[in-house]
């Protein structure tokens, strides 16, 4: 019932109503009524058949979308239906794809928003847009609330919304590309940086090396020639002291001798003697 609702619902503006299976037409719109018994064993029917060959992945897990003609346990929807708003699995899916009467209905991948596309004022499908508004509505809205306003087909203003996205992926994709460049320039500024920065470091570290090896020999030398200055000034120390010391010796020899005389007796004997002894030393 839900199907053949969804295709009088475009029939509402000619208020003409035709049976999509045997094409008798109806003025006014008919009032459907299920046939309970008819329905029960068709349902019966189908949940036998779809449970003897149905494989457990087919069944609906949480977070997928369930089949809305399933009954008992849902299969998971592969499409729903724009027009009929409801989703189906793939066998309750092939009456669209083989019966002239869906043709025209919109498939789109399985939903669970598909509410979002009924008009919460008149309860029909939202299939027209208003500019004036900017908000989707349906066609009795363009005669109430909406009358009077810009309007167009959602398929026509999609069309121009869709000119309007692929200009902003266009300039979207060029502001990738200038970025993605600037990228690769600025990753080139970094390698030449870090390569600049090594070759520096390098440098640097040559430099020093050769300014450490420099420094050390100078050093070197430095204290070569502190150590031969010094052995050659204590040598000559040395020498001097020796000399000293001699002469040190020789005076206190002279001084003992003197003292010796200085106590001498006899005064001839120190008389003739006195001369050996009357030279001062010499300072």
């Amino acid at each position: 019932m839900g199907c053949i609702e969804g295709c009088w619902h475009q029939d509402d503006l000619k208020a003409v109503y035709s049976c999509p299976e045997c094409r008798q037409t109806f003025v006014p719109r008919p009032v459907l009524s299920r046939n309970t018994l008819l329905a029960k064993m068709v349902d019966k029917l189908k949940t036998i058949g779809l449970q003897a060959t149905s494989p457990a992945h087919y069944y609906a897990e949480p977070g997928d979308v369930e089949c809305d003609s399933c009954t008992g346990r849902k299969h998971k929807a592969v499409k729903s239906c724009l027009v009929c708003l409801a989703s189906y699995c793939e066998p309750h899916l092939q009456p669209h794809y083989q019966s002239p009467a869906f043709k025209k209905h919109k498939l789109v991948k399985a939903s669970s928003q598909l509410q979002e596309n009924i008009c919460f004022h008149h309860d029909k499908l939202l299939e027209v847009y208003c500019r004036t508004d900017q908000q989707c509505i349906c066609y009795l809205c363009t005669m109430d609330q909406h009358k009077g306003h810009d309007t167009v087909s959602a398929t026509a203003e999609r069309t121009e919304k869709q000119k309007q996205v692929k200009g902003n992926q266009q300039k979207s994709l060029q502001r990738i590309q200038m970025r993605e460049k600037e990228m690769q320039e600025l990753r080139q500024a970094v390698d030449y940086l870090k390569h600049s920065a090594q070759a520096a470091v390098n440098d640097s570290e040559k430099i020093f090396t050769e300014l450490i090896i420099s420094i050390e020999r100078r050093h070197s030398e430095v204290k070569e020639l502190i150590r031969a200055q010094e052995k050659a000034e204590v040598s000559q120390a040395e020498g001097l002291l020796k000399q000293l010391e001699q002469e040190v010796a020789e005076l206190k020899k002279r001084h003992a001798e003197m003292e010796q005389f200085s106590h001498t007796e006899d005064n001839i004997q120190f008389l003739q003697r006195f001369k050996d002894h009357s030279t001062p030393p010499c300072v």
